[in-house]
């Protein structure tokens, strides 16, 4: 069964009560309006290896102490 993304939607927001649909509808209008923000990846090729390797090392260590700790009271 192969149903585009707007049949599905269209298929969703007819089980919906309508305020929802205007909901959706108004969302939809939210990020028909959104320009993508950012920079390029192929921008920041020109930054490749810039960074000296004994400080790639100590930001490793530093990502691995404080990254690969599970703090089971956090939530």
């Amino acid at each position: 069964m192969n149903i585009s993304i707007i049949d599905e939607v269209i298929e969703q927001l007819r089980t919906m009560p309508q305020h929802l649909q205007w909901q959706v509808l108004e969302f939809a209008r939210i990020l028909a309006k959104t320009q993508v923000q950012g920079t390029p990846g192929q921008e920041l090729l020109r930054f490749a290896g810039s960074i000296p390797s004994d400080d790639l090392q100590l930001m490793r260590e530093a990502i691995e102490q404080g990254c690969e700790q599970v703090d089971t009271n956090e939530w």
